[in-house]
């Protein structure tokens, strides 16, 4: 037993310092092939189609697969809206999962018995391309006649949250100082150290199994079951020292990929694992960030420094695809009033499709947005009452 307050090493400490802990860049098995995932590089367009006959006949290529090897083409951790491979031709799966909708979309998969052949060969595929409008900015994206991010909907709001409390305009009228403004925050990569890396192959059962860095290990098999048309008992996920992850490790990256090339392979009477490990560079397209948003926040207090009226319009950013944004949306919409008793609010807040990097989970998911416009707005306040900052947040912080 421990006293409260004693100190309890950690588990994993002397591994990690002395450089025993093993990351997946790290995990090797014999007789492993290399994986190239083939990245759109390009924001929005259509694939018409994927000649791999020059990267097939590459030196020590074995196999390059693509949108026709995968058995069920969508996946998503809260929605599914995005192919694990976009290119024509899967078996089933987004009815439009022959479209590109952020440079990090993933076309291609080619395994060599070399990293550098991988490298090599993945520059030979022959991909046409037919450009599609783009759309960058998520005001931009709510407009009327703004393109589609995903044809199927009928504009690119994803998701809204509306608050209602009391009577705003009445708590302006109260207010003998208002201060309105608009906050603009950026994406925010992760770059955790061990970019992302990973290994599978099939097991003694016929399972396949990932060797890979994550954060939602049930939730990875699911999705990779689903993926693969697999039960989800033929599917094993293990996570090894992760090498940092903040959010940025909650959705698929290599995991889906890893498993697809290893099962194919198998059925192809291949039985040897595959292993990739992406560039830095592979990393920051290929990963989720902090989404950006558009906070315009118009803030009313009494004299004496009480709140009386906070109205808060919130747009983030979702980028390509879902992830995560629905449930950062949730904190920000709360967070963008800061830790305050208002007793008249009005809040309306959504997430908006663009072909940005998708937005994701990161350290505080949704909090740091919404406080940060939140704060700013208490120091105006303060400014324009002529009393100090510290004073005005304790007049109207929240108490058990």
């Amino acid at each position: 037993m421990r006293a409260v307050g004693s100190s309890i090493p950690r588990v994993d400490a002397r591994h990690k310092v002395t450089g025993e802990a093993l990351y997946p860049g790290d995990i090797d098995r014999p007789g492993q092939l290399w994986l190239r995932v083939v990245f759109a590089e390009r924001p929005h367009a259509r694939i018409r189609g994927i000649d791999t006959s020059a990267a097939m006949a590459a030196p020590g290529v074995v196999a390059v697969f693509t949108a026709a090897d995968v058995p069920n083409n969508v996946y998503g951790l809260n929605t599914l809206d995005q192919p694990v491979l976009c290119g024509p031709g899967a078996p089933r799966g987004m009815a439009d999962a022959d479209i590109v909708r952020f440079v990090g979309d993933q076309v291609a998969l080619v395994v060599a018995e070399t990293e550098t052949q991988a490298n090599s060969a993945a520059r030979l595929l022959q991909i046409d391309f037919e450009d599609l409008p783009v759309v960058s900015d998520p005001l931009a994206a709510m407009q009327p006649g703004s393109p589609l991010v995903h044809g199927y909907r009928d504009n690119n709001v994803l998701l809204e949250y509306h608050v209602r409390t009391g009577d705003v305009e009445a708590g302006f009228a109260r207010a003998d100082v208002v201060v309105e403004h608009t906050y603009r925050t950026g994406a925010q990569e992760h770059a955790y150290l061990q970019p992302e890396a990973g290994l599978s192959y099939i097991d003694a059962l016929g399972r396949v199994v990932v060797v890979v860095a994550g954060q939602w290990v049930h939730e990875d098999r699911q999705q990779i079951a689903h993926a693969l048309g697999l039960p989800e008992e033929q599917v094993v996920v293990r996570y090894p020292a992760i090498g940092g992850a903040f959010g940025g490790r909650e959705d698929m990256s290599v995991q889906i990929v890893l498993a697809l090339a290893a099962w194919r392979l198998k059925q192809r009477g291949i039985d040897r694992p595959v292993k990739t490990i992406w560039s830095r560079r592979e990393s920051i397209i290929g990963h989720h960030k902090r989404h950006p948003s558009v906070v315009s926040a118009k803030w009313g207090a009494t004299r004496d420094g009480k709140l009386v009226a906070q109205q808060v319009d919130f747009t983030s950013d979702c980028g390509a695809y879902a992830y995560t944004s629905t449930k950062v949306l949730g904190n920000a919409t709360l967070a963008c009033l800061g830790p305050y008793v208002c007793d008249n609010v009005h809040v309306d807040a959504r997430t908006v499709y663009t072909n940005n990097v998708p937005g994701g989970a990161y350290r505080g998911f949704g909090g740091p947005q919404g406080h940060f416009a939140a704060e700013l707005q208490m120091d105006r306040l303060a400014e324009a009452l002529g009393m100090d900052p510290l004073e005005l947040r304790l007049r109207n912080a929240w108490h058990e």
